[in-house]
């Protein structure tokens, strides 16, 4: 088999392997909308009291608000993606027949990765937004080229959230404790990436640099994309930049790794 049909056959794996878990994604699917709903009444009494906050009128809010909902489990914001799955594997040494496997370790995540978020994004994202779209007033593109370009952004925004999971996920090598780095993830994921406020509406000097982090990549810039609030040259561009130093210091850092691998547990 070759590589291109070996990653796409582990991605299409990872893909069936959520859409079994009906129970949880209909679980999931409700969460969301429910947060949803708490989350764009608090906007819009926010902006009701600051309509122009961070740049975006009331309704901007509410599309934001939703398309948080709608990514939240796509791109893994609180983790719980595959580094998952790696850092059980490291910590219980069944990383030694990942590393005998003919495929690329990041490759191999990276690909499963992305079939969980195919999965996530339309098993558990669109639900919650298509209620917002249907009950609140939103600010969406009539253009297909948007909606093109806002689905690219999407893609960009999923390698770089792998790129932050797999980093965190490599320092298990290290660790062989993965409940710091759990919680570091999570408390970073849902402040530095926008889930509870846009970064726009952060006051300076941290806005400025909460919107230079990769965070930023993973929701804000793609809420931006679908509003049109920015070039898609700069949008595209901070993306990639992202995902080519995140994906290329995983590489480094899966080197270092795999030198010295400590199996515990069998």
């Amino acid at each position: 088999m070759g590589s291109g049909r070996l990653y796409g056959a582990v991605a299409a794996g990872g893909f069936r392997r959520y859409a079994t878990y009906r129970a949880a994604t209909a679980a999931g699917v409700f969460t969301n909308t429910v947060f949803g709903v708490i989350l764009v009444y608090t906007y819009l009494a926010l902006w009701d009291e600051r309509p122009h906050l961070g740049g975006y009128d009331q309704t901007q809010a509410v599309t934001y608000a939703w398309l948080g909902q709608a990514l939240f489990s796509t791109l893994a914001i609180q983790g719980g993606g595959a580094e998952k799955d790696l850092m059980a594997r490291i910590r219980t040494g069944e990383i030694a027949v990942d590393l005998y496997r003919p495929a690329d370790l990041q490759l191999w995540w990276l690909a499963s990765d992305l079939g969980r978020s195919v999965f996530q994004l339309l098993g558990r994202g669109l639900i919650p937004f298509a209620f917002g779209a249907l009950f609140f007033t939103m600010a969406l593109p009539r253009s297909a080229a948007t909606w093109a370009a806002f689905l690219v952004s999407v893609a960009l925004a999923m390698l770089v959230s792998f790129g932050i999971r797999y980093l965190a996920a490599l320092t298990m090598f290290w660790l062989m404790d993965d409940r710091g780095v759990t919680q570091t993830l999570m408390i970073t994921g849902v402040f530095c990436s926008g889930m509870v406020l846009p970064l726009n509406a952060f006051p300076e000097p941290w806005g400025d640099l909460v919107r230079a982090l990769p965070w930023a990549a993973q929701l804000q810039v793609p809420a931006d994309v679908l509003m049109g609030e920015t070039s898609l040259g700069s949008a595209y561009a901070f993306q990639a930049v992202w995902a080519v130093v995140l994906l290329a210091a995983g590489r480094l850092l899966q080197s270092a790794a795999t030198r010295r691998v400590v199996v515990q547990g069998g």
